[in-house]
């Protein structure tokens, strides 16, 4: 057995062997969503008593006063300022202010399937993983999100990422959200601070890289609202493929083959279009595109079709852009350079 793994699972733990929970939650502009998200953590049967961390990032629509009250009237909840409004550091001010074993990730606009928390830490005793995670089901509200549901759950839209598709319960390279093992995250340092997006997957870099193991269970879920928009999707995926860029550039060995598709489907499409002003019959390449998309909407709806090219082409444009931008080294999101630092803590 590792050291890592000792760690994890050679301590003593409470009542029936079960360990403490303490529930994560960073959120900014989550007013529509908090209390249904805080509500699906509340209601979850385990065994022992738990506690909910809310991280509130500056906010324009009362999130902070909604939050607030909650932790007034609730003394389950608690709240800690995260003045950057970054993701990763909300998670880290949230963890240190916690002492669960436990370290159970929410975000604002999600909710937790019955049973979740329980499930989740049964799973972790079980496969001896230092992290546990299930699917990401969308709950569409409006045709557009609809047909954002639909295209990122298909293999089209997201290459086949088991989370967002399904597949057998066993190890993998990451999983949404996430129920951690507080030693194993204490070991290789939490959340990457300088990673706006992206820094799950490498948090599980570490944690794979120090001898844990990161493990699927198809039978956990979390609800969440896609994007309302073309443009905010687009940005979206932007963001992701941005950043993805920048782990890429820390550990080239951790990218995937799914992963470089909108990169290169962008950058063809792209000569392709320039080209064709020479030659015209370059345009038969974003007319396949368009004509493969267009098959998949027959089966996955006439809407799909936008969703599908918004999330293509954003994370295709972001990926190329984080490659432009890590070439010069990696900025903080003000532009600055932050200090040194290995993905390994």
């Amino acid at each position: 057995m590792s050291e890592l793994r000792a760690a994890c699972h050679g301590r003593d733990v409470e009542r029936d062997g079960w360990p403490t929970v303490s529930v994560v939650m960073p959120i900014r502009n989550e007013a529509d969503h908090l209390g249904r998200a805080v509500e699906s953590v509340l209601s979850q049967g385990y065994p022992l008593d738990f506690d909910v961390c809310l991280a509130v990032a500056p906010s324009d629509d009362g999130t902070e006063t909604i939050a607030a009250s909650i932790a007034e009237r609730e003394p389950r909840v608690s709240v800690v300022a995260n003045p950057t409004g970054v993701t990763p550091a909300g998670l880290n001010a949230a963890i240190g202010a916690t002492t669960g074993d436990v370290v159970v990730r929410v975000d604002g606009h999600a909710a937790l399937s019955d049973g979740y928390i329980r499930r989740a830490v049964d799973t972790m005793r079980r496969t001896g993983a230092v992290n546990v995670g299930g699917m990401q089901v969308p709950a569409p509200e409006t045709p557009f999100e609809q047909a954002v549901a639909a295209a990122t759950t298909s293999w089209l839209g997201t290459g086949g990422a088991t989370y967002r598709v399904g597949g057998r319960a066993g190890p993998v390279d990451t999983v949404y959200l996430g129920v951690f093992d507080r030693a194993a995250g204490d070991a290789v340092g939490w959340f990457d601070e300088t990673l706006i997006r992206n820094q799950d997957y490498e948090l599980n870099i570490r944690l794979r890289d120090a001898g844990g193991v990161v493990w699927f269970d198809p039978e956990l879920s979390v609800s969440y609202r896609p994007r309302g928009s073309f443009r905010d999707l687009a940005k979206q995926y932007y963001e992701y493929g941005r950043w993805k860029a920048e782990v890429v550039r820390r550990r080239p060995d951790t990218l995937r083959r799914r992963q470089t598709i909108p990169a290169v489907v962008t950058a063809t499409l792209g000569l392709s279009i320039a080209g064709s002003i020479r030659r015209p019959s370059l345009l038969a390449i974003p007319a396949a595109y368009l004509a493969v998309v267009g098959a998949a909407t027959t089966r996955l709806g006439p809407k799909a079709g936008p969703a599908l090219v918004g999330m293509h082409i954003g994370w295709g444009c972001g990926f190329l852009s984080g490659l432009a931008r890590a070439v010069a080294g990696p900025h903080r999101s003000d532009g600055s350079r932050p200090p040194a630092r290995t993905v390994d803590g």
